[in-house]
């Protein structure tokens, strides 16, 4: 069993079927809980400022920012460090969508809300520095303060 992070009633309800179906295949398992090291809302908060400033820069609606976002920069992350995300997504999005269809994809698909801070950190620069290079200004907070 790899590593499960738990951050959603959804991702709860998942990692306690797969624990159950590892119980019931080997009969003896040793788990470890690790609290605490989640998104904070204050990035949740930021993700969701940026994707209605973004849109209002670009004339787009925020949900398709937030599912351009999710897919350029988010879906790579996961990709890279989650063996589980990438091949559900290999295997079921990648070789199978378009990139709109992809995109639709993203209205339902978790991307970010299962990400550790630390990769959601690494999300938001990517998302801050790829729009900085259309001519589209978002700012964390502490930048805000420090001007």
């Amino acid at each position: 069993m790899n590593e499960i992070v738990i951050n959603s009633e959804p991702s709860l309800r998942k990692a306690l079927r797969d624990v159950e179906a590892e119980y019931r295949e080997h009969k003896f398992l040793r788990l470890r809980t690790k609290a605490g090291v989640g998104r904070s809302l204050d990035q949740n908060a930021i993700s969701h400022a940026w994707y209605n400033d973004i849109a209002l820069q670009i004339a787009d609606t925020p949900e398709n920012v937030k599912c351009e976002c999710k897919l350029r920069f988010g879906v790579p992350i996961l990709r890279a460090e989650d063996p589980d995300f990438r091949e559900m997504y290999d295997n079921s999005i990648l070789r199978n969508l378009t990139y709109e269809q992809k995109l639709k994809a993203m209205r339902y698909m978790p991307v970010t809300s299962n990400m550790t801070k630390p990769q959601l950190s690494r999300y938001l620069q990517h998302v801050q520095a790829s729009y900085a290079q259309q001519g589209v200004m978002v700012f964390f907070p502490q930048e805000m303060e420090a001007a």
